[in-house]
C-alpha cells in the first residue's frame, strides 16, 4: 500500500508538490494523471526514496522507502527505462540487480520470459528499441515478487500487442491483492485498466475517486445526441422545453437536460424524422481536461499560428 500524506515538495522558491494526500491501496490499479509539470514525477520519486519531502510523508507498507528491510521485494519500480548500462545484456543487468537482494538465476530467467524478453537476453541492452527497454524495466520492476509496483509510462513505445500484454499484467497483480499506481498519458488506456484514478494539477490534489465516478464528471456523460433531416423544428421543441441543445454538424443535436425519451416524444410532437438517437457516454479523457483546465502549466494555442501562451 501506498500512502502520501499532506506531501509537499519545493525546490527553492518552486513548490512542485503542495500539500498532497492520496492512497492507493492492496487490489487495485490506481492511476496517477496530471498535466506535464503537475508533480507526478517527483512525486514518485518522494516515495521511492530518491528526492526527499520538504513536509509531509510517503509510505509504502508504512514505512518510508529507505526503512524498508528488502524494497525490491516490497516495490518494484520502474520510473525511466532507460536508466540502464547499454553495454549490460538484459541478463546481466537484471541478474545484478538480483545479487543485491539474494535472488537466484531462476528469477531472472523467469521475468525475461514473462516479459517477452527472453530470446534477447544476451543482447546489449543499448541496442534496445524504446519498447523493449521499456520491457526491460518492467522485468526489474517485477524481479523481486513485490506486493507493491510504480509504474511511470509503461505503455509508451509498446506495440498494440505490448500495450495488451500490460494491460492484462496489471489487472492481474491487482487481482492478486498487489497495489499498482499507474501514471500514464494516455487516457483510454487507464479507463480499460485502471480502478481508481488520482488527479493533480499544479502540485495539488484535483480528484480521487473511481474511473466510473470521474467520468461520470465528464460534460458529455447523460448528453442525448440526435440526427435528424430536420433540425430547426426539433431544436425549437427541445428549447421550448428548457433543454440545453448544441448544434453539432449538420443535422446533428446535442441534447443536455432531456433524456432519450424526452428527445423521441418532442421529434414525433414536432413531425421529425429521426435517423440517430443514442445517449452518450462520458469520457475519462474528457472529464480529465475539465479538471485540469485551470492547471495546464504549458498551452498551446488554439488559433493556428498565433504563439503558445504560458509556457515558460
Amino acid at each position: 500500500m501506498i500512502e502520501v500524506e499532506a506531501l509537499t515538495k519545493r525546490y527553492g522558491r518552486t513548490t512542485a508538490v503542495d500539500g498532497l494526500t492520496f492512497a492507493a491501496r492492496p487490489g487495485t490499479v490506481t492511476g496517477f494523471l496530471g498535466p506535464n509539470g503537475a508533480g507526478k514525477s517527483t512525486t514518485m520519486r518522494v516515495v521511492v526514496g530518491l528526492e526527499r519531502p520538504t513536509s509531509g510523508r510517503a509510505t509504502v507498507d508504512g514505512l518510508p522507502y529507505a526503512e524498508l528491510a528488502a524494497p525490491l521485494h516490497a516495490v518494484g519500480v520502474m520510473l525511466d527505462a532507460r536508466s540502464v548500462h547499454p553495454g549490460r545484456s538484459a541478463y546481466r543487468h537484471l541478474r545484478a540487480l538480483a545479487q543485491t537482494h539474494g535472488i537466484g538465476r531462476a528469477r531472472v530467467r523467469e521475468v525475461l520470459e514473462l516479459t517477452g524478453l527472453e530470446s534477447a537476453a544476451g543482447r546489449r541492452a543499448g541496442t534496445f528499441s524504446l519498447g523493449m527497454g521499456q520491457r526491460l524495466g518492467i522485468a526489474g520492476a517485477l524481479l523481486g515478487d513485490p506486493g507493491t509496483l510504480i509504474l511511470d509510462e509503461p505503455v509508451n513505445g509498446l506495440d498494440p500487442d505490448g500495450v495488451l500484454w500490460i494491460r492484462r499484467l496489471v489487472r492481474e497483480l491487482a487481482a492478486e491483492g498487489r497495489t499498482v499506481l499507474l501514471s500514464s498519458h494516455l487516457m483510454h488506456e487507464l479507463a480499460l485498466c485502471a480502478d481508481r484514478v488520482v488527479i493533480i494539477g499544479r502540485g495539488r490534489l484535483l480528484a480521487d475517486a473511481s474511473v466510473a465516478e470521474i467520468v461520470a464528471r465528464s460534460e458529455r456523460a447523460g448528453t442525448v445526441r440526435v440526427r435528424t433531416s430536420e433540425p430547426e423544428p426539433l431544436l425549437r421543441a427541445l428549447l421550448e422545453r428548457g433543454a440545453h441543445v448544441t448544434p453539432q454538424e449538420p443535422g446533428v443535436l446535442q441534447v443536455r437536460g432531456a433524456t432519450v425519451g424526452d428527445v423521441g416524444a418532442a421529434a414525433r410532437r414536432c413531425g421529425v424524422t429521426v435517423l440517430e438517437l443514442s445517449t452518450e457516454a462520458g469520457s475519462l479523457e474528457d472529464a480529465y481536461l475539465r479538471l485540469t483546465a485551470d492547471a495546464v502549466e504549458y498551452r498551446t494555442s488554439d488559433a493556428a499560428g498565433a504563439p503558445a501562451g504560458g509556457a515558460r
